[in-house]
């Protein structure tokens, strides 16, 4: 899709009000095929634990039903987040995975809890955890999916030797640091903390060192996209996930809601600035108006892969938009991107 710009799909599978988890995985299994068709090159599903409109806590059973319901497009963790998780187990899902859909897992990591103090207590973690931890905690996991090393005492099987690829996401400069140290892929989480994206990814590229996995820095932007006919339309279909964060920030269930007309009636200033900060990076609108925004994101940040997060109520909608997008990415120019020596 488009001169070697790669674009991916990062899905939450967002819930209608009083819809059973199973309409909304469903339609996540469609529009993977959907997307499939059309060229993208991964499909992730992402973390969340105990929110109500979210069916997406279970994650590497969704990536395992999606990699089986398609056959070529690459199903991964958008991310898995490794403190809630012991590091072996998270090695033997996804060495089970790598070894019923070989070449197609990927394994993004990030070190948020993915919910609230009363959902971590419940996950067993330690209240005082920072995500200090993390560091460790990957070390130990690319243990477990590497080659086994002489007196190694603990083993996954599967996953040990299968080398399943690690992608670091965050949205701040600590996972940022870590996967240039690494000399890991990072993936930045733009979708809901744009404010940091640019520092984020200059420190990702000052602090790369080339490893076995990569030789040059290999950026990720996640990004809200929602793409129609017109400016106007999109920016209507806009308001459902404008309806998502404001319910959010007000500790309500975050379900699908159908766009409005306008949001004036539904937010005061206060609550307004917090949505528009979140979703400050969003690019809506006509396939001219995102094929401009996505051409600045690019230019701006050198990204080599470009995550697209589309939520409307209408799952035609969602269709289409990642449609539009697809074609779009087709006259994308690629700038070189920058590597850093070490």
């Amino acid at each position: 899709m488009g001169n070697g710009l790669a674009f991916s799909v990062l899905d939450l599978v967002g819930m209608r009000a009083g819809e059973p988890a199973g309409g909304a995985i469903s339609r996540s299994v469609k529009l993977a095929q959907h997307v499939e068709r059309l060229g993208y090159r991964r499909y992730w599903l992402a973390e969340h634990h105990s929110i109500p409109g979210l069916a997406c806590s279970a994650t590497p059973v969704l990536i395992g039903h999606v990699a089986a319901a398609t056959t070529t497009i690459r199903v991964g963790s958008g991310g898995v987040m490794l403190p809630n998780h012991a590091p072996l187990v998270v090695a033997e899902q996804f060495g089970t995975l790598e070894a019923l859909y070989p070449g197609r897992i990927d394994l993004g990591l990030g070190r948020a809890p993915g919910g609230d103090a009363h959902t971590m207590r419940a996950l067993r973690r330690d209240l005082r955890q920072t995500g200090d931890d993390f560091p460790a905690l990957l070390e130990e996991l690319q243990t477990y999916l590497g080659p086994e090393m002489p007196g190694q005492a603990v083993k996954s099987i599967p996953g040990q030797g299968s080398n399943v690829p690690i992608t670091l996401l965050g949205s701040s400069g600590f996972s940022a640091q870590l996967a240039g140290m690494r000399g890991l892929p990072f993936a930045f989480a733009a979708h809901f903390a744009p404010e940091y994206l640019y520092a984020a990814a200059q420190l990702y590229r000052e602090h790369f060192r080339p490893s076995e996995v990569l030789r040059k820095p290999y950026l990720m932007i996640a990004v809200q996209v929602i793409a129609a006919e017109t400016d106007a339309a999109a920016r209507r279909l806009f308001t459902t996930p404008q309806q998502r964060f404001l319910r959010l920030i007000r500790n309500q269930p975050v379900e699908l809601l159908p766009p409005v007309d306008s949001m004036e009636l539904l937010w005061n200033d206060l609550e307004r600035a917090a949505v528009e900060n979140r979703l400050g990076a969003a690019i809506v609108g006509s396939d001219a108006t995102v094929r401009a925004g996505l051409e600045k994101l690019v230019g701006d940040t050198s990204a080599d892969e470009v995550i697209v997060v589309t939520d409307t109520y209408e799952h035609a909608d969602r269709i289409e938009s990642y449609r539009r997008v697809a074609g779009v990415a087709t006259t994308i120019e690629v700038k070189p991107p920058v590597a850093v020596e070490a």
